[in-house]
């Protein structure tokens, strides 16, 4: 029916220079089929928002249940965030499938149609996919937590936020790092901060004609006397090389993650200082040059 009319009111403009062309077309029994597919037609429009604007409204309600719980339960952030965010999207899919289908349209086909637009999209977003997948890869396996310092893809920074995509850093200088998953996935991950303690290596050089006991037990003494080095596992101070100009001590204390820096930068000047005032010789890099002159026949 709708279809007829739809035909004859084409027909009806196509003769709109006849002076009762598009008259014709309206007449009483015409407008009555028209109004009636109208009416109907309206009230499934009607009924298909009202299940669009119930069935979000719902799935907004579910999503924010969920997540309260989650987080209630203390799960990391970055999987409430994914977890409550797919639960969401699947719902609203179920949501514009009903609202569909109450227009009239049939969902099977639709849902084949989707299906091959998804295939064509998927197969031009491949390089989306492969991060989408190492998103959840990281959500799953949690490598790392929002607030870890992690080296990742040549690059180090403090993560901020994990996403579907993307994996979002602050790097020590403030800059901020936008990291695709797959990026991260497809090599090796450094988790700075995954353990509470960090050892500090440094190396200091004395000179060759200098106590070595002597030496050791300053440097020794400079770690004791910082309350940021612990006594558990104790430090350890270590002849490791007879380098060209100077004997090298490996020293290694441990220290708590947030105090790395400052027990590494301060060690520098201190240990300086009390070599100097203890009369210890740090040499400078120096090469010998012997000349042998050879007598002429």
């Amino acid at each position: 029916m709708a279809q007829e009319d739809i035909q004859s009111a084409a027909d009806a403009v196509s003769s709109a220079n006849e002076p009762d062309g598009i008259m014709s077309f309206f007449t009483e029994e015409r407008l009555d089929g028209i109004l009636a597919w109208a009416a109907e037609n309206a009230l499934k429009v009607v009924a298909a928002i009202l299940i669009f604007v119930i069935g979000k409204w719902i799935a907004g309600k579910i999503r924010n249940g969920v997540k309260k719980a989650m987080e209630k339960k203390e799960v990391d952030p970055a999987l409430v965030s994914f977890g409550v965010n797919i639960i969401y999207y699947v719902l609203m899919i179920a949501v514009i499938l009903a609202a569909v289908q109450q227009v009239g349209f049939q969902t099977t086909s639709l849902v084949a149609i989707l299906g091959a637009a998804g295939l064509a999209v998927g197969m031009a977003l491949q390089g989306s996919l492969s991060n989408f997948a190492a998103g959840v890869l990281i959500i799953m396996f949690r490598p790392f937590r929002i607030g870890d310092v992690i080296n990742a893809g040549g690059q180090t920074g403090c993560v901020k936020e994990i996403g579907v995509l993307v994996t979002i850093m602050t790097s020590p200088d403030n800059k901020k790092i936008i990291m695709p998953n797959s990026a991260i996935m497809s090599g090796c991950i450094t988790n700075i901060t995954a353990h509470e303690t960090r050892r500090v290596d440094m190396t200091v050089g004395v000179s060759y004609s200098d106590d070595l006991d002597k030496v050791q037990s300053i440097i020794l003494d400079v770690l004791n006397a910082d309350s940021r080095v612990l006594q558990d596992p104790a430090p350890q101070v270590v002849v490791a090389e007879l380098a060209d100009s100077s004997v090298n001590f490996n020293v290694r204390p441990w220290t708590k993650g947030s105090d790395y820096w400052g027990v590494f930068f301060d060690f520098q000047k201190t240990i300086k200082q009390r070599l100097d005032k203890e009369g210890v010789t740090i040499p400078f890099p120096q090469q010998d040059v012997y000349m042998h002159q050879v007598d002429k026949a």
